[in-house]
């Protein structure tokens, strides 16, 4: 299919049905596998369909027509089904859309809230009375809002809400009240204020349908469930009786509100059309279609998505590009010491796992750690992806914190430096890093050190410039970020599951002449990475749903710790239920109670438990005693998220089960308990010998084997708490050096550079006046530095002899090493210092 014909020069795309998960057309045992052309797109009513309601013009700045944006199949299949499954079934039901990266969405999107917003049922009644789009990420929604304007005939149909000289509630409120065809607003800033939930549950019999963009977690919960209160217009009279002071039972309330959250969308007439190229379980089975709509969703009734475009079909028909096909893993080696001057220092007693994260979060910061990581991603990237796209590839690196990206920043423009290279790279982060390690001053993305050239851009737009090549990122821009020049992705932190796909997938997106990607990851293991996309590659299924009696018996669990009783229950409840008319001070005197006298027996048996002897019978009790809240905090946590959870798909029937949501959710945050951490003392703590070792491309095939099902969620609550296991730092030390056994050679002990040739050249007085009066950039190119390097090799040749060989037998080796000691070891700040 091609929208213009350039004779030699056109471009065709497929526009196929897609077979077995993948491209082409499905055999057809009465003709042509593409007789649907004729058959279904070309027949005369669905042609003039196409042509009047699809075919979308593109205009330039200038409003000349500069192309036509045309239906892909599977954005014409799915539209289409959508609108033919409302028709039958009416409103009042869940479509799960489940397209790729790289499908179209935003266009898929946009024709599907323009056709429910014009759908007449048999009768030619308007079905819907408004349509809210919602996107789950900011990103995103300016794409959406284009979208919908674009594709908009008739000018004021669609309404963006924007906020923009009133609150984005009473802007939403007044854009449903007035009818408006298309409202546009983020999940994320969407309000719920109670005198909207009034005006809009007095408009009796209206009909909504809300079509959510990325329809993950944010719509799982209560997030969801309030935005389905306030487009609920079950029982507005007794909803317009109480905002005129009269009583409405509690029971009643409570049922309506469940109601609302389950089986009440088919009566409220609220339809939801949900789409994402990676559904998680919640997705899945809140919106998945059922075999059997009429029974809920179990084993023999599995929730599945309504239409798919698959990852599979999207590269092999060369939409998106396989990430996966260029993938090279790196392995770290290292070994530690606990030592001050050479000496063994007192070796604590730890909590094995607090000193193993605070160890390994040690090594990760360590100066030498990044600084080798930023010379294998700066060389990779000049020796294989600058100069892809004529020049114009960019690439991103993802880093495990904030403090990690902010160290790779600074480590990565030294190195850029030091070396000459023609490159910029820009670090996006949220919010501030405070690290005195790397300067007095907390750091944020316009702090002068890191991104010295943004002068109050946008990251995204900066990054799209001609002058950056490199985007370094910690917890932003790895999900809803669409660069199509991004070519290579350097991964420095565990990616797990979904994120692992949602983050790689940022590098999918085609452009002319971008037949390529690469992804080098420090951290995680390449077959994790497979079985993550494969869940994906073509239709994500479940391998069973979560169990509904799982609320019960957590109700159970919680109440037979008799811990509060109904009357405290029922009192937060009526508090919680007064909505606007309440006041902070009535739910405080209902909550502050109960979470006090629980504060305070925590409390108690904490002071019993540290005045107890060792193994006496009056420690283990009160060891009992700490458990025991420490649980049922936990089980607070549990049952909260798992009732938000599957109240949306089981009508419990139930208004206790509601209660104590309500009362737990409020309770949970007063229990400050249980949040103690040991600190761990690594200042001692050394690195001795490190090596980053490459392992080569891995072969990650998507087409071999079978994927695995995704597992439901199974929250039913901690069955015990563990002890704290404790253990002697050095032993601790030890054990991890042993895992590293047999990867690392002699060239590898930081010790002989760091500080045996390190401390000789700083006894050098001539080095310390050329560091004192020449830039760090002078200094590094100085004749009299690599000569003193020589010289520095063989003082300490007796002591390190076969290092010391390998050194001046080895010009790489001694280049390795100036770069180690101007880079992490810091040689040049260290020789100004003592000159100052």
């Amino acid at each position: 299919m091609s929208t213009r014909l350039k004779g030699l020069d056109t471009v065709f795309l497929p526009f196929n049905q897609g077979h077995d998960g993948g491209a082409g057309n499905p055999v057809n045992p009465n003709g042509y596998a593409t007789a649907y052309l004729w058959d279904e797109v070309w027949a005369r009513d669905s042609w003039l369909d196409i042509l009047g309601r699809y075919l979308v013009p593109v205009k330039n700045d200038r409003k000349q027509l500069v192309g036509w944006i045309f239906p892909r199949y599977h954005q014409l299949d799915a539209t289409r089904k959508v609108l033919a499954a409302v028709r039958t079934d009416g409103p009042g039901r869940k479509y799960l859309v489940q397209h790729s990266a790289g499908s179209g969405k935003t266009n898929s999107i946009a024709w599907t809230a323009h056709f429910l917003a014009d759908l007449h049922d048999a009768e030619h009644r308007k079905v819907f009375h408004s349509v809210i789009v919602i996107s789950d990420r900011t990103v995103l929604d300016s794409q959406l809002r284009e979208a919908l304007t674009a594709f908009e005939r008739t000018q004021g149909v669609v309404a963006i809400v924007s906020g923009d000289g009133a609150s984005k509630s009473r802007e939403l409120a007044e854009a449903l009240a007035a009818g408006k065809k298309i409202v546009v607003c983020t999940l994320q800033t969407f309000p719920f204020a109670i005198e909207e939930v009034r005006q809009l549950a007095a408009t009796e019999g209206k009909r909504f349908a809300v079509i959510a963009d990325e329809a993950h977690s944010s719509q799982s919960n209560e997030t969801a469930a309030k935005l389905k209160l306030l487009l609920n217009a079950a029982d507005p009279a007794d909803l317009a009786d109480w905002a005129d002071g009269g009583e409405i039972d509690t029971e009643d309330l409570l049922a309506a509100q469940m109601s609302a959250k389950a089986g009440g969308d088919q009566a409220a007439g609220i339809t939801w059309v949900a789409f994402t190229a990676t559904p998680k379980d919640k997705t899945l089975q809140l919106f998945g279609v059922r075999p059997d709509p009429t029974r809920p969703p179990a084993a023999d009734n599995l929730p599945a998505a309504f239409h798919v475009y698959s990852m599979r079909q999207a590269i092999e028909e060369g939409f998106i590009l396989d990430v996966l096909a260029n993938y090279t893993s790196y392995k770290t080696a290292f070994t530690l010491a606990h030592r001050d001057t050479g000496e063994v220092i007192a070796s604590p007693e730890v909590d094995q796992s607090a000193a193993m994260k605070g160890i390994m979060g040690w090594v990760r910061l360590h100066e030498y750690n990044i600084a080798q990581r930023v010379q294998v991603v700066v060389e990779h990237y000049r020796r294989h992806v600058q100069h892809l796209l004529g020049g114009k590839a960019k690439a991103m690196v993802v880093t495990g914190s904030r403090k990690e990206a902010v160290r790779w920043q600074l480590a990565m423009r030294r190195y850029i430096t030091a070396h000459g290279y023609q490159l910029d790279a820009l670090v996006a982060f949220s919010g501030e890093v405070d690290d005195p390690d790397s300067g007095p001053d907390p750091f944020t993305e316009a702090s002068q050190a890191l991104n010295p050239r943004l002068h109050g851009q946008d990251i995204r737009t900066a990054f799209k410039g001609g002058g950056y090549h490199l985007l370094l990122v910690a917890n932003k821009f790895q999900t809803g970020f669409d660069e199509p020049l991004l070519s290579a992705m350097y991964v420095d932190k565990r990616l797990g599951g979904i994120q692992a796909v949602q983050t790689l997938s940022r590098l999918n997106r085609c452009h002319p002449g971008k037949d390529t990607t690469y992804v080098v990851d420090f951290v995680n293991d390449p077959p994790e990475i497979l079985a993550a996309f494969k869940k994906y590659h073509q239709t994500a299924e479940l391998a069973d749903v979560t169990d509904p009696n799982l609320v019960f018996e957590l109700r159970a669990k919680l109440d037979g710790q008799a811990l509060y009783d109904t009357f405290e229950v029922e009192r937060v409840v009526q508090v919680v239920l007064k909505g606007a008319k309440a006041r902070q001070s009535e739910l405080d005197g209902a909550l502050t109670p109960v979470a006090q006298r629980l504060l305070v027996s925590y409390t108690q048996a904490r002071h019993a438990f540290d005045a107890a002897d060792e193994g006496s019978p009056a420690r283990q009790q009160a060891k009992d005693r700490l458990d025991a809240l420490s649980l049922f905090k936990r089980d607070l946590g549990a049952y909260t998220r798992l009732y938000g959870f599957l109240s949306q798909i089981f009508d419990y029937g139930n208004t206790d089960v509601e209660k104590r949501a309500i009362f737990f959710k409020g309770l949970l945050p007063l229990l400050t308990f249980g949040r103690e951490r040991e600190g761990v003392d690594l200042s001692a703590l050394r690195l001795t010998a490190y090596t980053l070792k490459d392992m080569g491309q891995a072969v990650l095939d998507l087409r071999q084997g079978e994927p695995e099902k995704i597992q439901p969620t199974s929250e039913s609550g901690s069955g015990s708490v563990q002890d704290k296991q404790k253990v002697l730092l050095d032993e601790l030390i030890a054990r991890v050096n042993s895992l590293f056994e047999g990867d690392l050679s002699p060239g590898d002990k930081l010790v002989y550079v760091n500080e045996a040739i390190r401390g000789k050249l700083l006894e050098h007085p001539d080095l310390v006046l050329q560091a004192r009066n020449n830039t760090e950039a002078q200094f590094a190119s100085s004749p009299d530095l690599h000569d003193r390097l020589i010289d520095a090799v063989i003082e300490v040749r007796s002591r390190y002899s076969a290092m010391s060989d390998q050194a001046l037998a080895s010009e790489e080796t001694q280049r390795a090493m100036l770069a180690f000691l101007l880079g992490p070891g810091r040689l040049w700040e260290t020789l100004r210092a003592q000159a100052g």
